[in-house]
C-alpha cells in the first residue's frame, strides 16, 4: 500500500510540474531575486581588448516598483546613484551635483560603459507584465535539465528587446543562460549563469556573464557579493531628494 501511495505522489507531481505554464515558470524565477524587500553589493566587471575597469554598486528594491543603485568605487564615480520610482527614472551626478531625469529614449543607453543597458540595471521593465510567454522545448545546460522559454513583447508595450529566450532549471528555476535580440530578431547579448551559492537561505547564481554578440572581446561580468531579502529599507531611500544623501 505504501509503494502505491509512493506512486500516485509521483504521478501526480509529475503532472503538476507538467501543467506549469511558460508564465508560472518564468514569475518564479523572477521571484527568486525580489521580495517585499531586498539589498545586494554588486561588483560589475566590464572587460575589453585593451582595458577593463570594475565597479561596485549597493541597490535596495522595494516590491516590483522601486529601486535604487549607489555607486561606491571607483571613486571618480563614487556617489552616482540611480533612481527608479514605477516609470520615472532619475540620475543623481556628484561631480555636478545635480539630479536628472532620464527620457524613456535612454533606457537603450549602455549603462557606464558596460555591455548593460540602463534597462538592465535599473529594471524599468517587467519580463512577466511586458512580454508574453511561451515554451519552446527543453535542453540540458550546465548539467541541468532547463525548460527553453521564449519571450515576446506585448503590443505597446515600452521595451528594449524584440525577443528574450531564457533557460531556466526544473529544479531551482534558475536562469543559466539567455538570449536577447532586437526588433529585426538579430541576436544581441548573451547572458550565462554559473557558481550558485545560497543567499538568505535561496540558491541563486553569484556569476554572471553578458556577452554582446557583435563586439567580440568584449564582456560585462556581475558578481554578487551580498544577497539580504529580509531587510527594512528607509522610505526615504526612493525619494529624489534623498538621492545625494544615500550611502
Amino acid at each position: 500500500m505504501k509503494i502505491i501511495k509512493v506512486i500516485i505522489a509521483i504521478i501526480f507531481f509529475s503532472i503538476s510540474l507538467s501543467a506549469q505554464s511558460a508564465y508560472d515558470i518564468v514569475k518564479k524565477s523572477d521571484s527568486k531575486l525580489r521580495s517585499a524587500n531586498s539589498y545586494a553589493k554588486i561588483k560589475i566587471t566590464a572587460i575589453r581588448p585593451s582595458w577593463s575597469k570594475e565597479m561596485v554598486i549597493k541597490s535596495w528594491t522595494k516590491n516590483s516598483n522601486y529601486s535604487v543603485a549607489l555607486v561606491i568605487s571607483p571613486a571618480k564615480e563614487r556617489g552616482i546613484v540611480f533612481l527608479r520610482r514605477d516609470k520615472e527614472v532619475w540620475n543623481y551626478v556628484p561631480a555636478i551635483s545635480r539630479t536628472i531625469k532620464l527620457p524613456p529614449s535612454m533606457m537603450t543607453q549602455g549603462w557606464m560603459g558596460t555591455d548593460l543597458t540602463n534597462d538592465d540595471m535599473i529594471k524599468q521593465s517587467s519580463i512577466l507584465v511586458d512580454y508574453n510567454h511561451k515554451i519552446e522545448g527543453e535542453e540540458i545546460i550546465q548539467g541541468k535539465n532547463t525548460w527553453r522559454i521564449a519571450l515576446t513583447p506585448k503590443e505597446n508595450a515600452a521595451v528594449v528587446w524584440g525577443k528574450i529566450i531564457l533557460w531556466i532549471d526544473k529544479e531551482d528555476y534558475n536562469q543559466l543562460r539567455g538570449e536577447y535580440y532586437d526588433e529585426d530578431n538579430f541576436l544581441i547579448n548573451k547572458l550565462i549563469s554559473s557558481n550558485i551559492k545560497k543567499f538568505d537561505g535561496r540558491s541563486i547564481p553569484s556569476h554572471i556573464e553578458f556577452i554582446p554578440e557583435d563586439n567580440p572581446g568584449n564582456k560585462t561580468i556581475i558578481d554578487y557579493l551580498e544577497l539580504n531579502f529580509k531587510i527594512k529599507i528607509p522610505e526615504e531611500y526612493f525619494k529624489t531628494r534623498y538621492m545625494k544623501r544615500l550611502r
